[in-house]
């Protein structure tokens, strides 16, 4: 997450350890169990998880749900901060390079078995596999060894991670990451129990077969409809989980969610339809729920195909004439920030850098994105673009709005093209998409790093195949170095360089929408938009 100051030894029970100006604070586990009263919390998730394996689950929808599964070494607090979980103790070398991870003794498989520091290594081993082919392997990107497994270069066995007890876990770093106590929140790092994983294989995540750690265990997966999850007895914060059950709709369309929360089908909304706003301001007081989130909405180019390979005059033009402030205002209109960097604002101890071009006029950046479309070869016949998008109503919006600006400032004609969700994720991790896609990204922790990382050229995702050895080479040093503001600048230098080549047009930073209905508790905004169902608290009222 954001920059942190080096940490030392936790300690004793209830206790918290300041951390770069801020408190680690250590969950406590309840003294006698009390079952709570029975509640249910009917949530909206936004669409189908792809999978609820940890290392196989991608998309907000599966990441939401895990978080009420699962859990990690630490977990994020309502204000944002990692907070410890699954662990209740962590100590930390003095070159940070190495933390040892002491497990609750109380920590509990939903089966009833305890959770062992082995069963950590094992996921963290199978992340890495190059033959899980998990698109989340880079997150373990710091842990000495991880970068060489990935990319098939050395043995699983050799990842900086193991087991000294049963409930002792170390972690060597191949450089200090200030920011790894927010990673190991992440559900992609969750354990994952080894004998239903051998026993049941790819069936170890199905209703009624799932063994996990958190606190619920899934009970019902309807697909194309929900998904419900139960509490968790053996959850070792089981006293303090006060909604018995979960149920998850995979509606992806915003208007439908709408419906079912004023007919009371829905607590929690995943966001809300475009342009509703003030509508529902009006009309549901005190619902919307709204708060800066670390999220990007960007088109994407493809940059192993012609036109857009080896052009970064080419797209930098096309970025150049979009009008970022008119879209928010006039197509967006929710409370966005344009957008002309890939890291949103609002990291601590770091600055995006702006490119050149966003302090322009709109006829000087007109004029010179001509230039550049003439330079490219596109003198006297109009360069043709095709954008792929998923239709949601804001999605088409904006598509016709970029079409309309490149059209009237370039003479570009555009075709439009517009595909369910999953088959444009499919094309894009495989690079089929011909020339632009549409998509977004949403921080994993708050560090710059959760974006820039995306691009990369050994993270395993890199959407549009970006390969730059100077920003790569950036990455390595700002990682190289443990002073948080010389490691701020090596970032931001990557940063210029890669906003530069324009492999990316960021259009605006996102938001987050719910609507919360008046009988939930416990709701807590933050910039990672991360919400844990166990933390939260509902009582029916006739009033939403």
């Amino acid at each position: 997450m954001a920059l942190r100051a080096r940490i030392g030894i936790l300690a004793a029970l209830g206790a918290a350890l300041a951390v770069g100006g801020y408190r680690l604070e250590r969950a406590r586990s309840p003294r006698r169990p009390a079952r709570p009263a029975p509640s249910v919390l009917r949530r909206a998730i936004g669409g189908e998880p792809e999978s609820l394996d940890p290392a196989a689950a991608r998309s907000e929808a599966a990441l939401t749900v895990l978080r009420d599964l699962d859990e990690g070494l630490t977990t994020i607090a309502p204000d944002g901060r990692p907070r410890l979980a699954a662990a209740d103790r962590v100590a930390v070398s003095a070159n940070g390079l190495r933390y040892t991870f002491h497990l609750r003794r109380d920590a509990r498989w939903s089966n009833g078995a305890p959770v062992l520091a082995a069963d950590f290594v094992a996921a963290w081993r199978r992340l890495v596999d190059p033959a899980t082919a998990a698109q989340y392997a880079g997150l373990l990107a710091p842990v000495v060894n991880a970068r060489a497994i990935a990319a098939g270069r050395a043995p699983d066995a050799s990842l900086g991670v193991r087991a000294t007890g049963p409930r002792t876990l170390v972690v060597r770093l191949a450089h200090p990451t200030p920011y790894l106590l927010s990673l190991v929140a992440h559900p992609a790092t969750f354990p994952v129990d080894p004998r239903s994983l051998a026993h049941d294989g790819s069936r170890f995540v199905r209703p009624g077969v799932m063994v996990s750690n958190g606190a619920y265990v899934l009970e019902r997966w309807m697909f194309g409809s929900h998904l419900v999850a139960v509490r968790n007895p053996y959850y070792w914060n089981a006293a303090a989980t006060r909604i018995e059950r979960i149920e998850y709709f995979t509606s992806s369309d915003p208007a439908a969610q709408l419906r079912a929360f004023r007919a009371g089908d829905l607590d929690v909304t995943a966001t809300i339809p475009p342009d509703s706003d003030r509508w529902v301001e009006a009309h549901l007081p005190n619902r919307l729920r709204v708060s800066p989130e670390l999220a990007v909405y960007y088109l994407g180019y493809n940059l192993i195909r012609p036109p857009f390979a080896h052009a970064a005059g080419l797209r930098r033009a096309l970025a150049m004439v979009i009008d970022r402030e008119r879209l928010v205002e006039s197509v967006t209109g929710g409370g966005e920030r344009p957008a002309y960097t890939f890291v949103p604002p609002g990291i601590p101890g770091y600055v995006p850098p702006l490119p050149r071009y966003a302090h322009w006029p709109m006829r000087e950046r007109i004029a010179r994105a001509r230039a550049a479309i003439a330079a490219a070869g596109y003198a006297g016949r109009p360069l043709r673009v095709e954008i792929r998008y998923n239709p949601d109503g804001l999605n088409d919006r904006i598509a016709v709005a970029v079409a309309a600006m490149w059209k009237r400032a370039l003479g570009v004609d555009t075709l439009l093209h517009a595909e369910d969700y999953k088959v444009l994720v499919h094309d894009v991790n495989r690079a089929q998409v011909t020339q632009v896609f549409r998509a977004s990204w949403v921080a994993d922790y708050e560090d710059p790093i959760s974006f820039l990382g995306l691009l990369d050229g050994g993270s395993g995702i890199d959407p549009p195949r970006y390969a730059s050895a100077a920003y790569d080479a950036l990455l390595r040093r700002a990682a190289a170095t443990d002073d948080p503001a010389r490691r701020a600048r090596r970032l931001a230098r990557a940063e210029a360089v890669m906003l530069h080549d324009q492999p990316v047009i960021p259009l605006f930073d996102y938001v987050a929408k719910h609507l919360v209905a008046s009988g939930v508790r416990g709701w807590h905004a933050n910039a990672l938009d991360v919400v844990y169902d166990k933390d939260l608290r509902i009582r029916r009222t006739a009033r939403r």
